[in-house]
Order: C-alpha cells, then sequence, then structure tokens
C-alpha cells in the first residue's frame, strides 16, 4: 500500500473520533502436499490477499476487513465502523506524520517454498511412509504431509509507524496408525520451523516416522493405570502443551483484561514451585512462533513470566497494555488480515533446571511416567484441564515398568505449578498450532522433564 492512501485512511478513522487507528495489510501463500494410503492424497496451494482496520475509542476495539485495495472501500470501511458507534461527523483531527521503520531481520530463509515448488516434497513424503510401514505389520496406515506458508505484512497506524514483514514457515507431520485384532493406535510427530524448503530438506523424516510407528505399535499392546491421585513425571517437550493451555492463556493480557484468569493481581507473587521458570520468548532464530515483529509492529522480546516461582509479567498487546498500565511486550498476534489482534503466546516454555531423571524416577514410589502428551481441554478462565498422555509408563518402587494407554490428567494449571519439585535439564520446544480469539496461530510449547508431586490421573 502506498503510504499516501494510508495515511488517507487513517486520518479518516481519526476524524471520527477514534483515539487510535490501525491498518494491517497480508498477502500469504500456503501450500501442502498430503501423503496417505501410498498415493497422494492433495496437493494445494493459494495466494489469499486483504487488509484489516482497526479502530480503537478508548479500550473498545472495532474491526473489519476487506480484500479490496481500493480507497473508496477502505473509506467505507472506517464509516461503518465508526456509524456502529453513532459516530458520523467529523472532528478534523490535525494531519499525522508517518516514520517508517525498518525490520532486522534475525530469521535465515535459504529456500524460497515458492520458487522450490511442491514437487520436491513429494519424495520426503515417501521416505517417511516407507520407513514408518516398514516398522512392523501391525501399522496400518500412515497419513505425511509438507506444507509452508510465506506471509509478506504491511503495518501503519496513527502513532505514525509503517513497517513491513516477511515470514516464512515448514511443517512436516506424519500420523502413524497400528493395528491389531480390531483395535487401534495413532501416534504422532509434527516438527515446525519459521524457515523455507531447507528445514523440510535437511529433516531427518525417517527419524520422525519411526517414534510415531514405535509408539503406536507399542501403546497398541499397552495395559491401563488405575486412576487416582499420584506424583507424574512428564516428559520433555510436548508435555509443555499443559502449561501453554492451562497457565500460558491465563497469563495473556486479554484473560486478564476480561477478568477470566486465575493470575490476576498476582505479580511479585508465589505463584509456583521456586525451581520453575517460565518463558515466553519470539525471538528464538528460526522459532516456530518467533517473528521479528509482533501482528501491531512491535519488535517482539523475551518475556520471563514467572522467575524461580514469582509471577513477573504477563504478555500483553497495545490495547490491554494500555488498558492495564502495562509494558507492551510484542505479544500481539492475529491468524491473518481477518482478525484484530490480542495478546497470544510464541514460543512458550519452562526453563531447563538442574535435576536428573534418575533422580525423579527414583524419588516416586507408585506414580506414572508420562513421556508425551496427546490434546486435551482447558478452561483458560479457572486453569482446570484434562489431557490425554500418549505414552505413558507406570512407575513401581522407583523403576518405570509397563507402558500404560488411556491415560489422562486432570487440574487447574495455579494448582500445579507449586507442585512442581523437580526439573530436568533437557528442554526441548515443539511445533503446534494455538487457536483462540484471534484465529489460528503457530505457537511452540516446551519444558525439561519435570515432576509433579501430586496431580489426579484418569485410568481408562
Amino acid at each position: 500500500m502506498e503510504n499516501t492512501l494510508a495515511q488517507n485512511i487513517i486520518q479518516s478513522g481519526l476524524d471520527r473520533g477514534a483515539d487510535f487507528v490501525e491498518i494491517f495489510e497480508e498477502e500469504a501463500r500456503n501450500a501442502s502436499v498430503v501423503f496417505k494410503d501410498k498415493k497422494v492424497e492433495s496437493a494445494r496451494a493459494g495466494t489469499e490477499y486483504g487488509i484489516g482496520i482497526r479502530l480503537v475509542y478508548g479500550f473498545e476495539v472495532l474491526y473489519g476487513f476487506t480484500s479490496k485495495a481500493n480507497e473508496e472501500e477502505l473509506l467505507t470501511i472506517v464509516r461503518s465502523l465508526a456509524l456502529s458507534k453513532g459516530i458520523s461527523a467529523d472532528t478534523q483531527k490535525p494531519p499525522i506524520t508517518l516514520a517508517p521503520v525498518s525490520v532486522t531481520d534475525i530469521h535465515t530463509v535459504t529456500q524460497d517454498p515458492r520458487v522450490v515448488g511442491q514437487e520436491h516434497k513429494l519424495p520426503l513424503l515417501k521416505r517417511a511412509d516407507e520407513a514408518a510401514r516398514n516398522y512392523s505389520t501391525k501399522i496400518s496406515q500412515v497419513s505425511v504431509s509438507a506444507s509452508d506458508m510465506v506471509s509478506d505484512i504491511y503495518i501503519c497506524n496513527s502513532d505514525g509507524l509503517v513497517i513491513e514483514d516477511s515470514r516464512v514457515r515448514s511443517r512436516f507431520s506424519i500420523s502413524v496408525t497400528a493395528g491389531e485384532n480390531g483395535d487401534i493406535f495413532a501416534a504422532r510427530e509434527a516438527p515446525g520451523s519459521m524457515q523455507g524448503f531447507e528445514f523440510l530438506e535437511g529433516l531427518d523424516c525417517e527419524k520422525y516416522a519411526l517414534q510415531a510407528a514405535q509408539r503406536a505399535e507399542l501403546m497398541l499392546s499397552a495395559g491401563y493405570i488405575k486412576g487416582k491421585q499420584m506424583p507424574v513425571i512428564m516428559g520433555n517437550g510436548f508435555g509443555g502443551v499443559i502449561f501453554h493451555e492451562a497457565c500460558g492463556h491465563p497469563l495473556e493480557t486479554e484473560s486478564i483484561r476480561r477478568k477470566a484468569s486465575p493470575f490476576i493481581g498476582k505479580l511479585g507473587q508465589s505463584i509456583a514451585h521456586s525451581k520453575v521458570t517460565a518463558i515466553d520468548d519470539g525471538t528464538i532464530a528460526n522459532g516456530w512462533g518467533s517473528s521479528n515483529i509482533d501482528d501491531e509492529g512491535n519488535p517482539t522480546q523475551k518475556t520471563v513470566l514467572i522467575e524461580n516461582g514469582i509471577l513477573k509479567s504477563y504478555m500483553s498487546d497495545k490495547v490491554s497494555a494500555s488498558e492495564l498500565n502495562l509494558p507492551v511486550t510484542g505479544s500481539s498476534r492475529r491468524e491473518s488480515y481477518k482478525y484484530a489482534p490480542v495478546s497470544r503466546m510464541r514460543n512458550t516454555y519452562i526453563a531447563a533446571g538442574t535435576d536428573s531423571f534418575e533422580d525423579m524416577v527414583t524419588s516416586v514410589d507408585d506414580g506414572l511416567y508420562a513421556k508425551k502428551m496427546g490434546g486435551g481441554s482447558v478452561n483458560p478462565a479457572t486453569g482446570e484441564f484434562n489431557f490425554v498422555v500418549e505414552e505413558g509408563y507406570i512407575i513401581e518402587g522407583g523403576k518405570i515398568k509397563g507402558p500404560v494407554r488411556g491415560a489422562t490428567l486432570i487440574g487447574k494449571g495455579h494448582e500445579i505449578l507449586p507442585m512442581i519439585s523437580m526439573v530436568g535439564t533437557d528442554l526441548e520446544l515443539a511445533a503446534g498450532m494455538c487457536g483462540a480469539s484471534s484465529g489460528l496461530i503457530p505457537a511452540s510449547v516446551g519444558q525439561p522433564t519435570l515432576k509433579v508431586d501430586n496431580i489426579l490421573v484418569g485410568g481408562r
């Protein structure tokens, strides 16, 4: 968009009494290939373009969007948004001055997916499919995909900010199903990175295929655990999904300002065991949930949320930070131009500690080792969660015994945090997709292996 056009649109919003006006322009190209049942199930590529306009009155956000870039269409959106508040007369505010800002790119992309093309994904998918199927005769189905997204954005607002950025992400996903005597079990791996085709090309796809196949076959014949309160050792990487869902969302200022969080008014207070330090970091080079700037044009940051058990910060966007009188943390995110941005997580994890896995296991007389977490549900307002353990093992007398399937972890995030008594050294992050009021966005979860002293475990 020409800055002159952007300036006219913004001025129109200001003249209709808005305290803040923002334009978000985006062109995004998504492409994917899915290989299932030994054949290409789908190969899709498409480009979407649009412009979102946000008017802020006090702390009230009004938002509209269009795929048309002409001035009259954009001015119509501004007029319609203002009219929804009953505002039609111009106030003729002083003209704004735009100050373009350059972006420092911290992410190395060497192979633009748009240039490489879809056909280069297929050999990778076939190798992964073959590796999974060759692992066991019990493997009944394999679905594997490779996808990428290239998004170019332009942000201009009434503070005078003009900034542009380009984002490239790639992801590999494999789901392996094992079956025997009418019983089935599915396991999945899905690494991702803020990189181009070089990520997929350099990926050890056979490794992820074997991990999924091994877990699917192992859990197929696993028994069940008797549900009760017990200590649980939670595996690293995707184990961090519980912190993300049950604690991360309530630490976003979008939850705080709506009074839908158990952490309201707790800054500076102890909310976790002293061994727990939790971080949300948008600056990890090539991190799945990273970016150079957030979706309001603010530089991303590394935000320490909890330090040695003490709540240090929330994750904030411009509107909620202003309403709550907090600093902006560069956490404003949205799925696309169709959504107004709000505070969201980026790469969120519990930092590494000093405890060994062996010491954790020997400290448990009767418990569960939840090596790999699956999906679940959570109520962000209360922190109540219910998550499935995809790969689990019984612990008896300080030793890991046989595998168990179907176990669930049930509790409240703010009640579990003080129960984390041991934190390992093996921090690992895992790619995921996070859904909330501003849409579905890439976000990493993570943690080292850790021990929760007491949590309700559901059985079959």
